[in-house]
């Protein structure tokens, strides 16, 4: 039997249509999100700013709201401010920003419908990775292509999940999808490859275990370093308000949609921090499938490089980050880079560097 027939072409063209199709409702889903990022909340922009210049809703001793008195037609009525949740303790204790929850009931409109839609494209992805996978009955991560399907369907994942946990993880709908947008039309156009069988190297049980968990760190770490990202711009905002300046319109409506600072500094080290110990599993078995598949655990192959320098840059990062003197911006940046190299360690490696690996290529 030739390679070809052990191919579904049926199931593989039907794997293309969904995630196309996927494409085409997370596109919907980008409207959405940006509907709720530009329409929702406009009255209440202006948390962070009150804040920090000591306008912020006065509070009781406890930490609750304190209760104020109007008089309507001559009856006194109790008021309670709506409760504003607070960034972790730090050199500026700020409010989250209201885009953060949703905000008010015009921008939870938007941001429930682009939760649905983002909600609908996950499952017509996860249609599309698992019927290619069905198409050649093996897993679906045999090349770059279905690295790369295989990869925004977890990150999209990992979204929905934090936000099934009552996570305040609204603010990153928007740049996953554009994310997954990118990802997806990269994949579908310069990195396609049609559905096969795997080269022989590639015939073993490793292939769910070392694959599979690479792709959930990757995903993981994407989630980190967007955080990682928005808390420096939203950290920036902050410093210029405290110092007394005035950002432009426009990044006052972005950033007041954000959680404070310390909420996204908090945020991107408790993921990065959670799915190391994972990472370094994902190296110790890509070490132990090297050893049955080419007789030698470790030969410095550029793929195994780049994952070992990756390693190390998150390393430092952690480290770096339970250091005081190396906490905030200077941690971020170590951070960013420690992705860039995990980033690198996939398109760069696979595309411009030939090694034992070079059979995942495009």
């Amino acid at each position: 039997m030739t390679l070809a027939a052990a191919v579904n072409e049926n199931l593989a063209h039907t794997s293309n249509v969904l995630i196309y199709s996927s494409m085409a409702v997370y596109l919907l889903a980008f409207f959405a999100n940006m509907a709720e990022w530009i329409f929702g909340s406009r009255s209440k922009v202006g948390r962070t700013a009150a804040a920090l210049t000591g306008k912020a809703e006065e509070t009781t001793a406890a930490g609750a709201p304190a209760v104020t008195v109007k008089k309507q037609g001559g009856t006194a009525v109790m008021e309670r401010p709506k409760v504003v949740t607070r960034a972790a303790a730090g050199a500026r204790d700020v409010p989250d920003g209201p885009g953060a929850a949703a905000g008010d009931e015009q921008g939870d409109l938007y941001g429930r419908i682009a939760i649905s839609l983002t909600a609908l494209a996950f499952i017509i992805e996860f249609g599309g990775v698992l019927t290619r996978a069905l198409s050649v009955e093996r897993a679906p991560w045999g090349n770059m292509y279905e690295f790369s399907i295989t990869f925004s369907t977890v990150a999209v994942g990992i979204y929905l999940v934090l936000l099934a946990l009552k996570k305040n993880v609204r603010w990153l709908g928007l740049p996953l999808v554009i994310t997954v947008l990118l990802d997806l039309g990269l994949a579908t156009t310069v990195l396609y490859t049609s559905s096969d069988q795997l080269v022989p190297a590639l015939h073993s049980y490793w292939l769910y275990i070392h694959v599979s968990t690479a792709i959930f760190c990757g995903a993981v770490f994407y989630v980190g370093a967007v955080g990682t990202l928005l808390y420096l711009f939203k950290d920036s905002y902050e410093s210029k308000l405290a110092a007394g300046g005035q950002p432009g319109r426009f990044a006052t409506s972005v950033m007041e949609r954000l959680p404070a600072s310390q909420s996204l500094d908090k945020f991107s080290y408790r993921v990065n921090a959670a799915v190391f110990p994972l990472w370094t599993f994902t190296i110790i078995a890509g070490a132990i499938w090297a050893g049955d598949a080419w007789g030698r655990y470790w030969g410095w192959d550029p793929k195994e490089t780049w994952s070992f320098i990756t390693w190390v840059a998150y390393a430092a990062y952690l480290h770096a980050r339970a250091t005081a003197g190396w906490k905030g911006r200077k941690a971020a940046y170590l951070a960013l880079i420690a992705f860039g190299c995990w980033i690198f360690n996939y398109y760069g490696v696979n595309i411009f560097v030939t090694g034992k690996h070079s059979y995942a290529g495009v």
